[in-house]
């Protein structure tokens, strides 16, 4: 057989057609499935850097046909579709195949590109109904960041494929057969866009082991006659790395009471000429270090698009900071500006330097480092490499663990909790999740998703919002005006129960009394939660009594209480009136409808900027804004 020669598209993703091979489709039927696949696949770009195709069939059991990493070329794909032949049967155990696939195709091992970030496509083709749970093995597919298609005829149900599709959108039905071969063109638009939670780059010419590294060094008076171990580390740091303007990119920058750049990271473009200018490299000279005004600079110029950074193609960005006294400006929130921009920044405290200031500067505590002299530098380069060096999808793995110390990870799983326990749709519980700092800002509203996995993909995309201070009082009112508002999808009007969860990990910095006041006076049902330094006296006037409030000395219990938390809002809630409304109102048994709003604050912040001891909560203050790792 003959292949097609149609442009084709430059995406990066691994599909497996799942077939139903019963007699729901059988032998007749058979070619329009075939054409469709073949169609579909004419399309792409088949290869083992773009698109890998895998295919089974299934019906009373699963049948691998090819798994992903079986054929590397268009032509050898077709011709295995083209030779398909069906298994037949009566019984269609499609939950059962759908988890065959994500056990044995999703996986590296049958080629899977998922640790490089393809994204992970199953189109289902069925001609029948689902004689076993799919829904659930849907929900599982969607967790395992697997975004199901289905395709359907005959005696299919249109509306179960579309509570089996990740979002209804990806669900498409024909009443025949024989329309099935032009359904191709209908399906590719969504087929080569829809990337779920999953950043996709599809950037041509980045190999993966593109870094840009960035110095930010200490160029005083005082370090002149060190100056020669400063050249040292530099040139320790960046000799086992990939050098050139089309790989690893590096910029030095000195400062003192301004900064001072050597280059940038678009000067040179070879590895000889950067260890030429390091090599080369005279003290600019100064009477003291202005850190904070420096790391500013790196953000706002050496670090920027205009001198080679190569932040927007999801290059990873490191910044090494090196002093050897403290700064006399703070350093608290420009570090925390690089890190909500993705850098990655290690801090280098020799001699004088302040221990407090290098933790604030470092991504967390196991990036900083202190030494009491120069000589010892040597032995910091290797550990620095440890990361710099390793393969992009590691990188992102392993800062995506040492986020695991702060509240975020928490809280996602406590929400992800929370929707797969609840009775997540349109008309039973709506969600919402609004995150707060300086101000809030509602990441999705009741109204925005309709399904338990819309709302999962979500969540598990959610990251840190940034700002300086807490304003709990702020964000509360916020919630009041726009999400319990009927705009915004409550249906307050209607009586159903609203519910709030309040999680925050620090004292406010604005008086929270009127508004926890306020949504008390509108009959919310509300949840204080507070973690670390929270304020014992601010979670009683924001919860409504004291079975609804609840502290925890780190992030990681917050999750011991989502099943009492869940049990209330699927329970028969009483809403008692706060003004007289009459006695019908007074008790109403909510069998359906249940709205949980959740507010994160973002407390990580305020520690992520504070210049504290070892022993306040910096452990859980570092965020990196994973927006270019896309974890």
């Amino acid at each position: 057989l003959e292949i097609t020669t149609v442009q084709t598209q430059r995406v990066f993703r691994d599909i497996v057609f799942l077939v139903d091979g019963s007699n729901y489709i059988g032998s007749n039927n058979l070619p329009f499935v075939r054409d469709l696949m073949i169609n579909i696949v004419n399309q792409l770009d088949i290869s083992p850097d773009r698109v890998q195709i895998g295919l089974m069939q299934f019906a009373e059991q699963p049948r691998i046909e090819f798994y992903l990493n079986t054929y590397n070329n268009k032509q050898d794909v077709v011709d295995k579709i083209s030779q398909l032949r069906l298994t037949g049967g009566s019984v269609l155990n499609t939950g059962a195949a759908m988890n065959y696939a994500m056990n044995n195709m999703f996986q590296t091992t049958a080629g899977s590109r998922k640790l490089q970030k393809a994204v992970q496509v199953l189109i289902l083709i069925t001609g029948g109904p689902p004689q076993d749970n799919a829904r659930s093995e849907a929900d599982r597919l969607a967790l395992e960041n697997i975004l199901t298609f289905t395709v359907s005829s005959g005696q299919a149900d249109k509306e179960e494929m579309q509570k089996i599709a990740f979002v209804p959108n990806l669900a498409y039905h024909e009443r025949s057969f024989s329309d099935l071969p032009a359904m191709a063109d209908v399906i590719m638009p969504s087929l080569i866009t829809t990337v779920g939670d999953i950043s996709v780059d599809e950037t041509d010419g980045l190999s993966g082991a593109e870094r840009d590294v960035a110095f930010l060094i200490d160029g005083t008076d005082s370090v002149r006659a060190d100056f020669p171990y400063i050249r040292d580390f530099i040139l320790k740091v960046i000799e086992p790395l990939d050098i050139g303007i089309d790989r690893v990119r590096v910029t030095v920058v000195q400062h003192s009471e301004r900064p001072t750049p050597v280059f940038y990271l678009n000067t040179y473009q070879t590895r000889e000429e950067v260890i030429r200018a390091v090599r080369g490299m005279v003290l600019a000279g100064g009477r003291s270090l202005n850190t904070g005004a420096a790391l500013r600079y790196m953000k706002a110029t050496a670090m920027s698009d205009s001198h080679g950074s190569r932040a927007a193609q999801n290059v990873p960005q490191f910044l090494i900071v090196l002093a050897a006294d403290r700064s006399m400006d703070s350093v608290k929130e420009p570090a925390g500006e690089l890190k909500t921009d993705g850098v990655v920044p290690f801090g280098v405290g020799v001699k004088n330097a302040d221990k407090r200031q290098i933790e604030a500067i470092s991504h967390n505590p196991s990036f900083a480092f202190n030494v009491k002299e120069f000589s010892e530098l040597g032995t910091i380069p290797p550990k620095v490499n440890t990361y710099v060096t390793l393969p992009k999808d590691q990188l992102a793995v392993t800062l995506q663990q040492d986020d695991s110390r702060n509240g975020l990870p928490a809280f996602r799983e406590f929400v992800r909790r929370m929707a797969e326990e609840l009775d997540v749709g349109e008309g039973s519980v709506r969600l919402a999740v609004v995150q707060y700092s300086d101000d809030a800002t509602a990441y999705f509203n009741l109204r925005t998703h309709k399904t338990r996995k819309a709302v999962i993909y979500a969540i598990r995309a959610l990251r840190h919002k940034g700002g300086k201070t807490r304003n709990t009082g702020a964000a509360l009112q916020f919630v009041q005006n726009h999400v319990f508002s009927a705009s915004s999808g409550s249906r307050h009007l209607e009586r159903v129960p609203q519910v709030l969860v309040l999680l925050t990990g620090g004292a406010s910095s604005d008086d929270v009394s009127k508004a926890a006041l306020d949504l008390k006076q509108i009959a919310v049902f509300s949840f204080a939660i507070g973690m670390k330094t929270a304020d014992q006296e601010e979670l009683e006037k924001i919860s409504s009594s004291s079975r609804f409030l609840f502290y925890f000395p780190v992030f990681s219990e917050l999750l011991s209480i989502q099943p009492e938390v869940a049990a209330f809002i699927k329970s028969e809630i009483q809403i008692h009136p706060p003004f007289g409304v009459g006695k019908k109102c007074q008790r109403f048994i909510a069998e359906i409808y249940r709205i949980l709003v959740c507010v994160l604050l973002p407390e990580i912040l305020q520690s992520l900027n504070a210049d504290e001891p070892a022993s306040s909560s910096k452990n859980f203050a570092i965020y990196v804004s994973f927006g270019r790792c896309n974890i």
